[in-house]
């Protein structure tokens, strides 16, 4: 329920009670962060967190820890050049989710603007996770003059600033993480009319996009979703997501072999080599070593066109290592 006290109770009772190989896609930068240390003391491996803050990307303190999503300081950066390539002169409000996530999306963007980064951002407001609305932090960036949003937030939060964005009648320049893009979780609640023009980054093929409707790993997705989950909305980008995490789990138990111990698992997950899941964009593999921990590390800027994300510009890597 996205609730770190209940991820710790739920998670020490998978380990000392039912002795778990492994922990497998626990959701959220807060519940994940409340059972790591607990998680890298017991040497159980915490794999393939649906969370991209750097702190799950870390093998130097956290070695029993990989994140799934790309790293959200990447993503920052890669936000930032493109900032930097199209809206030099933009007056930047930073909306950002009080936690990890947040705060690493907001260290990313300004290490991307680099130097700039100090005149082009006009306004930072964050919000707490349990705030009913973020109406006046909206107010606020639009009366800063504001003319470029960048929206570091999670579905809900993400939803509610473009509907207050339209209430407002405020038309900036609005760029959304990659956390926030759902269509139906997203931007249909908010309105897709006032969703049109966002602009986000991918790292995985749309099941909407009608670019991938002949796609061999696209046709394997829906046959898996009309085989196993046939009521599930098989054009959401969650369950798609779900495809693509367990997909690299199975990959990695193959990988392993008979020796299914912690440490060989440990070791599977981080030495991948040109991994190419059937969803990753053409062009896209996945790495891994024992110094470098992140899964996704390669993204295409997107735009919504009101109806569905268009991806567009080239496959952006982000080289830097945290």
């Amino acid at each position: 329920a996205y609730s770190p006290p209940k991820t710790v109770e739920q998670v020490r009772k998978l380990v000392e009670g039912d002795e778990v190989l492994l922990t497998f896609q626990l959701v959220g930068t807060p519940p994940n962060a409340a059972v790591q240390k607990y998680l890298n003391q017991k040497k159980v491996p915490q794999l393939f967190a649906a969370t991209g803050a750097s702190r799950f990307t870390d093998p130097k303190n956290y070695p029993w820890t990989m994140g799934f999503n790309p790293n959200y300081q990447s993503e920052g950066r890669i936000y930032g050049k493109y900032i930097l390539a199209n809206h030099p002169n933009a007056k930047i409000g930073v909306l950002y989710q009080n936690d990890d996530l947040g705060r690493d999306y907001l260290a990313g963007i300004k290490e991307g603007l680099g130097d700039k980064a100090k005149t082009m951002i006009v306004g930072e407001t964050s919000y707490e996770l349990t705030d009913p609305t973020i109406d006046s932090q909206i107010v606020k960036l639009k009366s800063l003059g504001a003319d470029l949003l960048f929206s570091a937030s999670t579905p809900k939060f993400a939803a509610q600033a473009i509907k207050k964005a339209a209430d407002l009648d405020w038309h900036p320049v609005h760029i959304l993480d990659i956390n926030a893009t759902s269509v139906g979780a997203v931007l249909k609640p908010a309105g897709l009319e006032n969703s049109k023009g966002i602009i986000s980054t991918n790292y995985g093929k749309d099941p909407l996009d009608p670019a991938w409707k002949d796609d061999p790993g696209m046709k394997k997705y829906f046959e898996f979703m009309a085989k196993y989950y046939p009521e599930g909305d098989k054009d959401s980008s969650f369950n798609s997501y779900g495809y693509s995490t367990a997909q690299l789990m199975v990959h990695v138990l193959k990988q392993a072999g008979d020796d299914l111990t912690r440490a060989n698992i440990m070791k599977q997950a981080t030495n991948l080599k040109d991994f190419q899941p059937d969803l990753a964009l053409p062009g896209m593999t996945t790495t891994t070593s024992a110094d470098d921990y992140r899964v996704n590390k390669q993204m295409q800027m997107m735009k919504f066109d009101g109806e569905r994300w268009q991806l567009f510009g080239p496959i952006i890597t982000d080289d830097h290592k945290d």
